[in-house]
């Protein structure tokens, strides 16, 4: 696949089939991620797959956490940084309202928040999901390289035909999380990505993106 082409056909996918993907996928996309970019090749990510019945195991613990109107664990960073402003607000509700379109939950059902917390501890039935860890010594430099990292894993799984969708809810339940992977105290969540095929016959959703003169300025050109 044309880099160009993957980059454009990458989005966070809500609908997975139950379709496993082959082990030499991961492997394939997980050692070719190495190259991703690093400052000073620190590599500052670690990363656990999980898949069968650890991640069913997963699953059914997040969910009964879920559905019992379980608030999550303590948050070890914020997702998003209070009092958002112009324009990030009108973007986050935007997308907000399209996600929830696409999953067809009304806006103003009161079962909103248990149907998409349901959803998401479900990992929207992938089946696989990834979670990246960082030791707790690295700072906001070694963040980026993890953003990186994964980007570059999404782009690699849509190279092989397989679809993503980050997931930072899962730091909600990094304690359900670290008991089935083993994490290490030494180290932090940063986020979950679920991966596998996409389900056939759903509502693929699209969110919009900024226009360029919005985000990039140049300078000399």
């Amino acid at each position: 696949m044309d880099v160009y082409e993957a980059v454009d056909s990458r989005r966070a996918v809500r609908a997975f089939s139950p379709e496993p993907v082959p082990r030499e996928v991961l492997d394939r996309v997980l050692t070719a991620a190495t190259r991703a970019p690093s400052s000073g090749n620190l590599q500052p990510w670690h990363v656990y797959v999980v898949t069968r019945e650890p991640l069913a195991e997963l699953k059914r613990r997040a969910t009964a956490r879920a559905l019992a109107g379980d608030p999550g664990d303590e948050r070890e960073y914020p997702m998003y940084p209070d009092g958002l402003a112009s324009p990030y607000a009108d973007r986050f509700a935007a997308a907000a309202a399209q996600r929830y379109e696409a999953l067809g939950i009304e806006r103003d059902d009161p079962d909103r928040p248990r149907k998409i917390a349901t959803l998401n501890s479900g990992a929207f039935g992938a089946p696989a999901v990834l979670f990246c860890y960082l030791d707790r010594s690295m700072g906001p430099g070694q963040w980026a390289d993890a953003g990186m990292y994964l980007q570059t894993v999404m782009l690699l799984l849509r190279a092989e035909g397989v679809h993503s969708c980050p997931q930072v809810m899962w730091t909600m339940y990094r304690t359900t999380v670290g008991e089935i992977v083993g994490a290490d105290e030494g180290h932090v969540l940063l986020c979950g990505v679920s991966v596998g095929y996409e389900q056939e016959g759903v509502h693929r959703l699209r969110t919009g993106r900024a226009r360029l003169g919005e985000t990039v300025s140049f300078v000399g050109a």
